[in-house]
């Protein structure tokens, strides 16, 4: 009786949202609408007229990239961070295929599966990295850190380091790396993977105090901080309630807060400091994929001069010499022409921070209105300053993710992503099935207000159910079964 009541109920409810156009919050690529064609189109018809530079752009590239453009990336850095030790030298810049392409590249040429001990990744974590540490051999040593408000958790990554360590002496781990001999890098024991600011997927911030933290560990165990500061540029004031906050974002043209990067050069004699192999503990992970386009497929990473040329050295470059090298002019041209600012600066600034301002208003004013009254909870909710793309939602207590995210698709045509779809695999400890992404930068602004509310039906209906639908569940097991002779 129960299973035909859902049913039924779940039959009306598709009945009368299965002609709505579909809603994707899990997709977090940029509206093409966002796209900045004719600033690329501009750059690469001036790139290619110019005899001087198609010459250098067509041909093979040096290890380290187009040195042009890591100069002009160099000092909007410069400008962006407003570093406090000297100004970010080209040295310190490896041009690269972008930031997931550089993560594969760095972990052949700073780690080792046997003697680097773990892979830390900060969780919930961005769900397509999980492949690139697989296929560089650490499939069983991937390990979840969970993080709070303030980012990540220290005190659990430090137990959890000394107890790897522990077990690394126990079972006889080398110490030294047995198949990386190349000298012109070093390999790591421990890498440490996060997104510091406006985080994919949880959204939050790492405070100063926790980046100070995680560096000095990093430092006591020889460990690598990888930092993807892929979202850095785009932010606004987190304020939504009026329209003004929206538009005017003068006063956020400067990064929030230093970099691990950053930190790493000052913070108690620096990476240079007396005893230091002079590789650092920290690097930057940056992409233009959220600044101009993911289809460019080029990105830099940058850290000291002994780690960006070891980047450089990664087999794949040295055949070849530096991706993506026609690419690196026109974005070289982007970055230097211009009056006040450069084309793909004023892009940012005028195009992308309001747009994305707007978006994340809207978001939010629906999440206000149908989500929040239900029991979903935001994370950071006191801040300042937010951005990237993503919003990271605690559910109703007891309501499934999953079962949230498959009967916003089958009931009314939303797509969202599941908690955990951001777990990392093989580690049981750190879960997220209460929780949800939503994506604000692929859909159109007037169908965002339209997801939210839909999603909102949707969980009304469960918490009416009994939190995750329990009737629901007979009928999914029923459909299950049904099909399970077709296997």
């Amino acid at each position: 009786m129960a299973a035909d009541r859902a049913r039924a109920n779940k039959s009306d409810s598709r009945d009368k949202t299965s002609t709505d156009d579909q809603i994707n919050l899990l997709r977090g690529w940029p509206n093409p609408k966002l796209l900045p064609a004719s600033l690329i189109k501009d750059a690469a018809v001036s790139a290619l007229s110019d005899s001087k530079i198609w010459t250098d752009g067509l041909l093979y590239g040096p290890d380290a990239g187009y040195e042009p453009l890591r100069e002009s990336i160099a000092k909007w850095l410069t400008s962006f961070y407003q570093v406090r030790v000297g100004e970010i030298t080209a040295k310190r810049i490896c041009i690269t295929g972008g930031a997931s392409r550089n993560l594969g590249n760095m972990l052949a040429v700073f780690s080792d599966p046997e003697y680097t001990r773990k892979m830390w990744i900060v969780a919930p974590a961005y769900f397509l990295a999980f492949k690139i540490f697989q296929d560089a051999g650490f499939a069983d040593k991937m390990r979840a850190v969970p993080e709070d408000d303030g980012g990540v958790d220290i005190e659990f990554l430090r137990r959890e380091i000394v107890k790897s360590e522990n077990q690394a002496k126990k079972d006889g781990t080398p110490e030294k790396p047995r198949f990386k001999h190349d000298r012109r890098a070093k390999v790591y024991k421990h890498i440490i993977y996060c997104v510091p600011t406006f985080a994919n997927p949880s959204s939050r911030t790492m405070s100063l105090s926790r980046r100070k933290a995680l560096l000095s560990l990093a430092r006591e165990y020889d460990a690598l901080v990888i930092c993807d500061d892929v979202y850095d540029f785009l932010q606004w004031p987190a304020d939504t309630s009026n329209e003004e906050s929206v538009e005017n974002l003068e006063h956020v043209q400067m990064a929030l807060l230093p970099r691990l990067v950053d930190i790493d050069r000052d913070f108690e004699g620096g990476a240079e400091r007396q005893g230091a192999d002079g590789f650092g503990n920290a690097c930057s992970n940056q992409t233009f994929t959220k600044v101009a386009a993911p289809g460019l497929r080029i990105g830099w990473v940058e850290g000291t001069e002994k780690f960006a040329y070891g980047v450089s050295q990664a087999g794949t470059t040295l055949s070849g010499g530096s991706e993506s090298q026609a690419t690196a002019t026109y974005m070289h041209i982007c970055l230097t022409q211009g009056e006040e600012q450069s084309r793909l600066q004023g892009h940012v600034r005028k195009t992308l921070r309001p747009a994305y301002a707007r978006r994340y208003r809207i978001l939010m004013h629906a999440i206000q209105e149908h989500l929040l009254p239900l029991g979903f909870q935001l994370p950071q909710s006191t801040r300042d300053i937010i951005g990237g793309y993503f919003t990271w939602l605690s559910l109703p207590e007891g309501m499934n993710a999953e079962t949230l995210s498959r009967r916003c698709k089958e009931e009314v045509n939303v797509i969202v992503a599941a908690g955990k779809l951001f777990e990392v695999p093989g580690d049981e400890r750190v879960k997220f099935d209460g929780n949800i992404r939503l994506c604000w930068s692929w859909e159109d602004e007037s169908k965002l207000e339209e997801g939210v509310k839909r999603i909102g039906s949707v969980a009304k209906r469960m918490l009416a159910e009994g939190v995750n639908g329990e009737e629901y569940v007979v009928v999914e097991k029923e459909r299950d079964d049904d099909m399970a002779q077709f296997k």
